[in-house]
């Protein structure tokens, strides 16, 4: 049996999109983002939180983020070669899009936004591709792309932005009608442009394994 010092964090997970090297553990101090910024914003002290990066199969463990007071990472994703973080410092009111070298074992930061550019973190993260900071707006409907453009759609009263992939923008969709025996629920997967133009509407779920490839799940 292998052993890894995680520094107390007792579960991992595979590092999305696209990997089978890397997986990811993180800690929930304060609970997620947005809940992390509410408590800041309410003047609580926010130690920060502990993320580790683990490689397999030497179960070497990485931690390019060190944790901070007043500083929140997101979950990680695999992109390209690299590891990118979502790093929130609530102290300089700045949002760090940082790139973890997986070859070279390196840290840098690759974007820094003022956390002015959202109303808030509610569902702020990372997607890709290509690299993608995305955020669905609580109490509405409105997603919007952050960066590397500036785009805002509306979406479906049942829809959930996942993935991107080049001009394409993938929301689940659930449904359900009925009651009793006679109830059903069932799940598609809608595909909208740039403009927030619906293109194709899948029946089932997308998921990305971990070599990258897309599969059709219906």
């Amino acid at each position: 049996m292998k052993t890894i010092d995680t520094g107390g964090i007792s579960y991992i997970d595979l590092i999305p999109y696209g990997t089978e090297e890397w997986y990811y553990g993180i800690s929930y101090e304060h609970g997620d983002l947005y809940e992390a910024e509410e408590l800041f914003k309410e003047g609580r002290v926010i130690e920060g939180r502990n993320l580790c990066l683990i490689h397999y199969p030497d179960g070497k463990v990485y931690r390019p983020v060190p944790k901070q007071p007043g500083v929140y990472p997101a979950e990680p994703v695999y992109y390209d070669g690299s590891i990118y973080i979502l790093n929130v410092d609530f102290n300089q009111d700045i949002i760090h899009i940082m790139k973890f070298d997986c070859a070279e074992r390196t840290i840098e930061v690759v974007e820094e936004l003022p956390l002015s550019c959202v109303k808030d973190c509610y569902n702020l993260h990372l997607d890709i591709a290509p690299l993608t900071l995305t955020r669905q707006c609580v109490g509405s409907n409105e997603f919007e792309i952050v960066w590397p453009e500036r785009i805002q759609l509306e979406m479906g009263d049942h829809d959930s932005f996942f993935l991107r992939n080049g001009d394409k923008l993938y929301f689940s969709r659930w449904h359900e009608e009925g009651e009793g025996a006679d109830y059903k629920y069932w799940d598609e997967t809608v595909v909208r442009n740039l403009k927030g133009d619906i293109t194709e509407i899948i029946p089932g779920d997308i998921r990305i394994m971990p070599n990258g490839e897309m599969w059709h799940i219906k």
